[in-house]
């Protein structure tokens, strides 16, 4: 080929297509490949430095994995955790399931002493009340002057009946006669036995409250006689009486009258009181005067009607009627009133007391009535239950009544010591008794100024209060007379135990106790909640009954313990426990019920445990369990100086710090279990700490995880910088590369031709 001579022309175009050539194929391979730099003849520079670029991104790239894997380990873990203090959360339910529950125990152990006449509001008890005496105001009798002093003697009612006399002879119906007491109150028109104004079927008398009623016929008999009243058994039976003072007195008829003025005025003495009625069974009642009284009576016309010494008369009738008898000069069918004052005297008190006023004394009730006392001449028996002393009926229990008609001042003041139990009464079942006076007591008693000494007694302060006006007569309504109650203490000694100390030392790790008992200040102690405040921060708790019992406990959190046992303390000391007789510390008694519920929360507790191991021995990602005490350790770049270390912990139940529990032993009380409970707590905590640091650490990994995925970008586009080709570019060389070559081919073409014209010659 040596020999072969090209013309300069020739060789020209074949060097410019061989370089066209040249170019087409460089450009050709950047449009396969898409870099301009595909190998150090390129451009050394650039491509050693895409290759570092490329090839530490790919080391990071490979990292990637790792850092994945490392994330799903964290997450594992803290799905455990969660798990985990969902566990723990039913184990604290558990616990507190067993605090609701009822103590294990139906006894405590306690300590206990009688403290005398002790109350919560005063533990030192008494050594004794005494009875102390107050004073009311003078009471003067109904001596002229009104400064006499009274005395025991002294009448609460009048010393004598009070009186009306009609002013003039009353003359039956015809005028011929004087009105006479057999007079019938009904007769034959112009009869000298009927009264000017005869009262009619219907009619009635008002007497001091009582009610007298007037009806036509004859008053029944036998059986007919309705149930609680009786019949009068003297004289025609024309008065039907309940034995209360309410009476009806039967007129007969016009042609056979049977009820007379005499009747009438037995009625009125039977309301008024000044007789009595007596009903037996057959329903026969027997009439007769009260002790000591005159009777109402009328003689030649003229009417005499007299209270009761117990009460005022007052009758209330028809104006035309009480005329006709001559108590009143009113006239016409309206009602007219006759009242009947009684008159005091040396004998009585100077305020006499009214018919059904009350005291109450200590919360018993004296009642004041108008009438002689059950037993006596005329008078009904003393009902059942009751017992009769002096004008005294009472029930033994400290409620009496009082009568008026002889009642004294000695008898108010007995009935007032019934009450307030200075004095005793026993009944003997036939209307009597046993009255004595209580021990180390002394009568209520009047004074010579005539004051009343009224003993308190040692069961209660002394409280009375009234009804009606016997406060004021009995000079028990203050200064003023207005006062609604009279009071008075009674003088009460020292408490028994007071200056007295009372010691237990420290119970199951509690503050010891050093109290004093005293009036409640300057640090003694008075009052149960006083001695419960010192108690309390030992795990002791005191009560008291009524009969004085103290008794010193342990409260529910140490119901298992033994109050002076060497394993829980609490042994009692002091002063007290010499003056009184303390118990021996008893053992708690366990109840059998509450211990076996205990017992099955006990192994529900432990059940628990058991998935607390199981769930952190499960708490694993390929191979690698932070809640087991592996190690994760992850590197960020492809030096490995930047890394992350994660210790893993042992998060099992003992890991926790929980240990099984043992029936018996644990939940058996509320110490027990509150112990349990701050385990539990401290064991959440200890997860909410561990979920807080793994939450830390994977946030950091998440973190560097974004991180190198954006490196590896950034590493990416800068090899790509160095070595892509710019394919608009080439492409556009790739079209004049390829236009430039069919030229030169045709420049080649065009040199040849003068050699061939050389040929043509030779031919």
């Amino acid at each position: 080929m040596s020999g072969i001579v090209l013309s300069s022309s020739v060789r020209q175009n074949l060097l410019s297509l061989q370089s066209t050539a040249d170019l087409l194929a460089t450009t050709q391979s950047r449009l396969s490949t898409g870099k301009s730099v595909n190998s150090a003849l390129d451009n050394p520079t650039n491509f050693f430095t895409a290759q570092s670029l490329d090839n530490r991104a790919s080391d990071i790239n490979n990292l990637l994995d790792g850092i994945a894997n490392g994330v799903q380990v964290l997450q594992a873990a803290n799905t455990g955790i969660t798990s985990l203090q969902k566990l723990i959360d039913s184990a604290k339910s558990i616990a507190n399931q067993a605090l609701q529950t009822t103590v294990g125990y139906s006894t405590k152990s306690n300590v206990s002493t009688t403290i005398s006449g002790a109350t919560a509001a005063d533990l030192r008890g008494t050594t004794s009340f005494a009875s102390s005496t107050a004073l009311s105001n003078v009471l003067y009798s109904g001596a002229a002057g009104g400064t006499t002093a009274a005395t025991a003697t002294s009448l609460l009612g009048s010393a004598a009946q009070g009186s009306f006399t009609a002013a003039a002879a009353v003359k039956a119906a015809d005028g011929s006669t004087n009105l006479a007491g057999t007079a019938t109150l009904i007769g034959t028109a112009g009869a000298a036995t009927l009264i000017g104004s005869s009262p009619s079927d219907g009619d009635t008398l008002t007497v001091n409250g009582h009610t007298i009623t007037f009806r036509a016929g004859i008053a029944p008999t036998g059986t007919s006689i309705p149930s609680g009243s009786g019949v009068n058994s003297a004289g025609d039976s024309s008065i039907l009486t309940d034995g209360n003072g309410n009476s009806t007195v039967y007129l007969g008829s016009t042609g056979t009258p049977v009820a007379t003025v005499n009747d009438l005025l037995t009625a009125v003495d039977l309301a008024s009181g000044v007789q009595t009625a007596s009903i037996s069974s057959t329903g026969v009642a027997t009439i007769g005067a009260a002790s000591g009284a005159t009777l109402s009576s009328i003689a030649a016309g003229i009417a005499t009607i007299k209270s009761s010494t117990g009460e005022d008369l007052s009758i209330t009738g028809k104006a035309d009627f009480l005329k006709a008898l001559g108590l009143t000069s009113a006239t016409g069918s309206g009602n007219a009133t006759l009242n009947v004052t009684r008159n005091t005297a040396s004998g009585s008190l100077g305020s006499l007391i009214q018919d059904g006023s009350t005291l109450n004394v200590d919360g018993h009730v004296i009642t004041f009535k108008n009438a002689p006392v059950p037993g006596s001449t005329n008078a009904p028996a003393v009902p059942s239950g009751l017992g009769a002393t002096g004008n005294v009926t009472t029930d033994g229990s400290g409620n009496s009544t009082v009568y008026l008609q002889a009642g004294t001042v000695a008898d108010v003041l007995k009935a007032i010591d019934l009450a307030s139990g200075v004095q005793t009464f026993t009944l003997n079942g036939s209307g009597g008794g046993t009255l004595a006076t209580a021990s180390g007591q002394i009568n209520s008693s009047i004074n010579a100024s005539g004051q009343l000494k009224l003993s308190t007694g040692v069961n209660a302060d002394l409280s009375v209060t009234g009804t009606g006006n016997a406060l004021a007569v009995l000079g028990l309504a203050g200064n003023t007379g207005s006062a609604t109650a009279f009071t008075a203490a009674r003088a009460s000694g020292v408490g028994g135990i007071n200056g007295k100390t009372l010691t237990f030392t420290s119970f199951n790790g509690g503050t010891a106790v050093n109290v004093t008992f005293g009036d409640g200040t300057n640090g003694t102690v008075k009052t149960l909640d006083q001695l419960n405040t010192s108690l309390q921060a030992n795990n002791l708790t005191a009560t008291i009954d009524a009969n004085g019992l103290l008794t010193v406990s342990a409260t529910n959190d140490y119901a298992s313990s033994t109050l002076g046992s060497t394993a829980a303390g609490g042994a009692i000391g002091g002063t007290l426990t010499s003056a009184l007789t303390f118990s021996t510390a008893s053992t708690p008694t366990q109840d059998a019920v509450a211990q076996t519920a205990r017992a099955n929360l006990v192994n529900q507790y432990n059940n628990i445990l058991n998935q607390i191991d199981s769930t952190a021995q499960d708490s694993s990602f390929n191979g690698v369990n932070l809640l087991n005490g592996d190690q994760l350790k992850l590197v960020f770049d492809e030096t490995a100086k930047s890394s992350l270390s994660i210790t893993g912990v042992t998060y099992n139940s003992k890991g926790l710090g929980l240990a099984s529990l043992t029936s018996g032993v644990d939940f058996i009380d509320n110490a027990a279990t509150n112990k349990v409970l701050t385990n539990l707590n401290t064991a959440s905590s200890t997860l909410r700490s561990e979920a807080s640091a793994l939450g830390s650490n994977l946030t950091i990994v998440q973190v560097r995880q974004d991180f190198n995925k954006n490196l590896i970008n950034v590493l990416q586009t800068g090899s790509s910088n160095l070595t892509l080709a710019d394919t608009n570019v080439e492409a556009a060389n790739s079209q004049a590369l390829s236009t430039r070559q069919s030229i030169a081919v045709s420049a080649l073409s065009l040199a040849n031709q003068s050699q061939q014209s050389v040929l043509q010659l030779l031919r």
